[in-house]
């Protein structure tokens, strides 16, 4: 007597043995794939300001769509090869850290399309991406709170900070020191400001007494609000 289960684990198995991959199927799948981790590709290059832009995480999007894609078409083929990737990938370890949130982004919108792709559902993967695309454009030219300068001093004349605060304070009214530094006939101080006049706040702090250096620098951190 054939019970439910027994139904159940034919027709399962049925299901992925009948499943013929062609070759004009695996063709077009990884035609998809390309053209879609190439835009991929694109839109990285577009959207990173790193001023060092990895050429090879980029690469390795592409790649990593692709490999994806084929992976989910030898799954599909056979329940044997799609139990053994299973096996296979759950012990495969990456000790490269994502330091970037947006990379992490890119990496798994990568593999998304890879499995979209590698179902047959090139639709979904074209429609995903473009979506994708234009919800980070939108939201990277959104406006945000102006980000912090940082004003490192170097003054010979110990005394000077009380002038350096004064200056700092017709320029803005916002502003933290971060750094204060004494040594022997030196003061050296770090201060966190936000200031439209920049060439003219370092130009005065760099002409008073005993001053030797005035820096200004911008970095594309966190915005405090």
């Amino acid at each position: 007597m054939v019970g439910f289960s027994d139904i159940f684990k034919n027709s399962f198995l049925e299901g992925f043995t009948s499943m013929d991959i062609t070759t004009a199927k695996i063709a077009a799948t990884l035609f998809m794939t390309a053209l879609l981790g190439l835009y991929i590709f694109a839109i990285y290059r577009l959207v990173t300001r790193k001023v060092f832009y990895s050429k090879n995480f980029a690469i390795s999007l592409t790649a990593m769509a692709l490999i994806t894609a084929a992976i989910i078409l030898a799954m599909q083929s056979n329940l044997v090869i799609s139990l053994g990737m299973v096996g296979a990938l759950s012990i495969v370890r990456f000790r490269t850290a994502i330091k970037d949130p947006m990379d992490l982004v890119f990496l798994f919108w990568s593999i998304s399309v890879g499995i979209i792709c590698g179902a047959s559902l090139y639709e979904v993967a074209l429609i995903t991406s473009v979506v994708v695309t234009v919800f980070i454009l939108v939201l990277d030219m959104l406006p945000v709170a102006k980000v912090p300068a940082m004003l490192v001093v170097n003054s010979s004349v110990m005394d000077s900070e009380k002038e350096i605060l004064e200056v700092v304070t017709r320029y803005t009214k916002s502003y933290r020191v971060k750094s204060r530094n004494l040594s022997k006939d030196r003061l050296d101080m770090v201060i966190e400001l936000r200031v439209k006049d920049e060439s003219a706040l370092v130009s005065e702090v760099a002409a008073l007494d005993g001053m030797i250096s005035a820096s200004l620098i911008a970095h594309d951190g966190e915005v405090t609000f």
